[in-house]
């Protein structure tokens, strides 16, 4: 298998190299699926469907891009214990940073399928607890980071993306009880230039 994909990534990154640089500014919105992975196994975690928007940029070199991005995300979930009792609802809003690497699998002159991966830099801007007193506003971070990778498709000067965040650091942290970020999005963006 090494023998056929290392010639493979070779051959694109050749082709990469001496095509003509491009560059395209677009905004993007969408919705967020979102909920917080905690480490106590008699508390479940649902998801709650939120918004963002923002701006990405794309530099690329035939089949290989970068993507930086900056959006303000609303996200959040509901916690119930032993899945029946719903004792909490938590919101926040980020302002989030993902740096993406991408490579279009299929590129077209009015039609192109990509994937994407990469780090995400969220720092959030509010934060809000309903409910039973489990959860605390004191014990979410000011930032974290984690990761998103995700397919999308550009059609003329539009785009489509699904993705999926995964935190690596903790989003709340209290002494025992720890919780990471998890969030499905779907984007549709347009390029502006």
């Amino acid at each position: 298998m090494k023998k056929v994909l290392i010639p493979i990534l070779l051959l694109i990154l050749t082709t990469s190299i001496f095509a003509q640089p491009t560059f395209d500014l677009g905004l993007k919105a969408g919705i967020n699926n979102s909920k917080i992975d905690f480490n106590k196994s008699n508390y479940t975690s649902e998801t709650i469907v939120k918004s963002h928007f923002g701006a990405f940029g794309r530099a690329g070199w035939g089949r290989i891009f970068v993507q930086p991005e900056a959006y303000f995300s609303a996200k959040g979930g509901d916690l119930s214990e032993n899945l029946y009792q719903k004792i909490t609802s938590f919101n926040y809003n980020a302002v989030d940073v993902p740096v993406l690497l991408g490579v279009k699998i299929i590129k077209g002159n009015s039609f192109d399928f990509h994937a994407v991966a990469g780090p995400v830099f969220s720092f959030l801007t509010s934060k809000k607890v309903k409910g039973d007193e489990l959860l605390t506003q004191e014990f979410y971070k000011n930032n974290y980071y984690g990761f998103q990778y995700g397919l999308g498709i550009d059609v003329w000067f539009l785009t489509l993306d699904a993705r999926m965040e995964h935190g690596s650091s903790n989003l709340y942290s209290y002494p025992s009880f720890d919780g990471k970020n998890s969030t499905f999005m779907i984007s549709v963006g347009f390029k502006i230039l």
